[in-house]
């Protein structure tokens, strides 16, 4: 049986994709009020700032990199709030995309704690921002698909690649680096042009982010060249290739957009 309720609810709350500016005003009130705050390992500086009271416990998952498992993260979590403590969970971009926020707060649930959810800015909308360019548009990209480019190591994607390879829909692949010659390769294998354009973002929405704009057969070599140990975010359809020209620079400044030849 569950413990009664006592303990005060844990926040799962989404860091953004970097910019402290991109944080909700709500985010910001939970950082400031938090005794100790848990954070993934792409959470900026910047916001943890926002806690200087709070103990800061870095429980972030890189790629390639060991570090805890998602069930010691849950027991950490469960034990700060039970010793009385207002907990914050930070996860970069929203909790709930690729978050494994279900996780977290079935834990919680099960300890007979409160769990809820602060939103965050995802990083594909916050690059399509700087970018200068939209998910959806009409009469070229009628939905936009999220999917995650992580699979155990050594294990191919698996995914519906048919069903992906949609020439009028605009897909967002997250941590994508690794996986992006499998992903070049299976959706031209399904169907999709070769010639279909390709952005990819790095540490987007920080001072040094970085776009390259390339297409889907040459998504194995850009990445390799551009996004080397970066967060990578690969974005494919049509409608990333109709920028608003009118955005001179990235909002930032960083003028680091770069146009690979077709």
């Amino acid at each position: 049986m569950p413990e009664s309720r006592t303990a005060a609810p844990v926040w799962l709350v989404g860091a953004g994709p970097g910019d402290p500016d991109l944080l909700t005003r709500k985010a910001e009130r939970l950082l400031t009020s938090a005794d100790i705050v848990f954070y993934d390992a792409l959470v900026g500086p910047r916001i943890l700032d926002l806690a200087p009271q709070a103990e800061l416990v870095c429980v972030g998952k890189r790629a390639g990199r060991h570090s805890m498992n998602q069930q010691q993260i849950n027991v950490l979590i469960v034990e700060a709030a039970r010793a009385g403590r207002n907990v914050v969970r930070l996860k970069g971009g929203d909790p709930a995309m690729f978050g494994r926020a279900m996780e977290e707060m079935e834990a919680l649930h099960e300890a007979g704690i409160a769990a809820c959810i602060c939103p965050g800015i995802t990083a594909a909308s916050a690059a399509a921002a700087s970018a200068g360019i939209s998910l959806s548009l009409r009469c070229v990209a009628r939905r936009v698909q999220f999917v995650t480019a992580q699979s155990r190591q050594g294990d191919p994607l698996d995914l519906d690649w048919k069903a992906l390879a949609d020439g009028r829909s605009t897909l967002a692949f997250y941590m994508g680096r690794e996986a992006a010659g499998e992903i070049g390769a299976r959706l031209c294998e399904a169907g999709l042009s070769g010639a279909t354009p390709v952005l990819i973002a790095c540490n987007v929405s920080l001072a040094d982010e970085q776009f390259l704009h390339t297409r889907l057969d040459l998504l194995s070599l850009a990445t390799a060249v551009f996004a080397r140990g970066l967060p990578t975010l690969i974005l494919v359809g049509d409608a990333v290739a109709l920028r608003n020209h009118s955005v001179t620079e990235f909002p930032n400044g960083s003028l680091l957009d770069r146009t690979t030849p077709t």
